[in-house]
């Protein structure tokens, strides 16, 4: 039987290789991002995400733990796997839109739990972690979800579809 605080060192651990992952996918979408304003929030975001890896790391230090590298192997291998995929796929503008969406709604969730494990061990330092990078992850998401119309138009035209009307608001 483990314990709570045992779990918590587990959640951190995995939203810590998430993070380590993320980053090597953002490097992907940096690389292939064609849009100067999705590019700038995806290098902002990327920052963000080294901030909220360090976070994590020091979680796990303060719980006398260190990154789990069969964790962190696992997802450098898969990171690669989608980065190939990635360079050879077209319409990159509105795959990467769609692809960055769900991973930061996954980390949103990874937080959510995070937080909740955290309080319930008794350690609010790892709480507020939790929440502050859900915030930040909440925050990307919006701008990926504002830039909807230009990720379709510009997924569009990298398929050779022309004369495309833009979207109106509804």
């Amino acid at each position: 039987m483990t314990t709570v605080t045992e779990q918590l060192v587990k959640h951190i651990d995995e939203a810590y290789a998430m993070e380590q992952n993320v980053l090597r996918m953002l490097d992907r979408m940096i690389e292939t991002s064609e849009d100067p304003a999705m590019k700038q929030h995806l290098q902002q975001h990327k920052h963000e995400t080294e901030q909220q890896a360090v976070r994590l790391k020091t979680r796990l230090e303060a719980h006398d733990a260190s990154p789990s590298m069969v964790k962190e192997a696992t997802g450098i291998v898969g990171a690669l796997m989608k980065g190939v995929l990635d360079m050879a796929r077209g319409e990159k503008a509105g795959r990467n839109a769609r692809d960055g969406f769900a991973t930061e709604h996954m980390e949103i969730a990874s937080y959510e739990l995070l937080e909740r494990v955290a309080r319930r061990a008794g350690d609010e330092e790892t709480a507020q972690v939790a929440r502050v990078n859900r915030l930040e992850e909440e925050a990307m998401a919006e701008k990926i979800a504002q830039s909807w119309d230009k990720a379709a138009e510009l997924s569009l035209r990298e398929a050779g579809v022309e004369g495309t009307a833009p979207a109106t608001s509804s």
